[in-house]
């Protein structure tokens, strides 16, 4: 009788070097991406509790916040007046679309007349071929700021693409504004809250990423190491590859 039964071989595991080795080159990346993204969604975190912390503190006098080992996003209670030849604004800031900049100004603090650069909000600027008007603030005022981070993104200033006032700049850097104005150290920079005297649209961004963003990335990265072991279990499992039964069966 011709023999009926097919030959099943088990399958065995041999997924070859070549996939060891693209294996073993990514699965690292991957998952070291997404802890990564998850120790940066608690450093948010841990940043977004230090700000409402801080913001819900009363406000200091500028003389207690110069002795603060951490002045950021501390609020500050200042009285003085803005000087009208420094003025710098900040470009490729936007509200709902519309293209604007923000404006700084220098902002002499009583006593003392200590000096600081005080963000005083956004403008729209529908004309680039003219620098946008700025309303001016004159006389002695009462401002309630924040004590802006220096790390904070779109914070950073690097250069003037304008010289003369107002002064037009692209990103933040306290050491480049210092040296607009021969100041050392660099000034404390801060943007206004509202109901403060001189403030324009304020509606300040919130953080350029929110922990849930960071942990959704976390989630992403994971799902791809779990695709590619996947991938590389269900390669390495496969059937031996075995001749076709070509002769004929032999009879009795």
């Amino acid at each position: 009788m011709p023999d009926t039964g097919a030959d099943q071989s088990p399958r065995r595991f041999a997924p070859g070097w070549p996939l060891w080795l693209f294996t073993l080159g990514f699965l690292p990346i991957l998952l070291a991406l997404g802890f990564w993204q998850l120790d940066r969604a608690e450093q948010k975190r841990e940043l977004q509790t230090r700000m409402e912390q801080r913001r819900e503190a009363p406000p200091l006098a500028l003389e207690d916040i110069s002795t603060t080992r951490d002045p950021a996003w501390r609020r500050l209670q200042l009285t003085g007046q803005f000087d009208p030849g420094y003025i710098w604004l900040l470009d490729n800031r936007t509200r709902n679309g519309q293209a604007g900049v923000e404006v700084l100004q220098l902002f002499h603090a009583h006593p003392g007349d200590q000096p600081l650069i005080i963000n005083r909000g956004w403008l729209p600027w529908p004309d680039r071929r003219h620098l946008p008007g700025v309303p001016t603030a004159a006389g002695l005022l009462q401002l309630e700021a924040e004590v802006v981070a220096e790390a904070e993104p779109g914070f950073r200033l690097r250069g003037a693409s304008t010289q003369g006032w107002p002064r037009l700049i692209t990103q933040l850097d306290p050491a480049v504004l210092a040296g607009h104005l021969d100041l050392d150290p660099p000034p404390l920079i801060a943007r206004l809250q509202p109901g403060s005297a001189a403030a324009l649209r304020l509606e300040w961004p919130a953080l350029s990423m929110s922990p849930s963003k960071h942990t959704g990335y976390a989630v992403q990265w994971f799902t791809m190491a779990a695709a590619l072991l996947a991938l590389f279990f269900w390669a390495g499992y496969h059937r031996p590859v075995s001749g076709g039964n070509n002769n004929n069966d032999e009879h009795d």
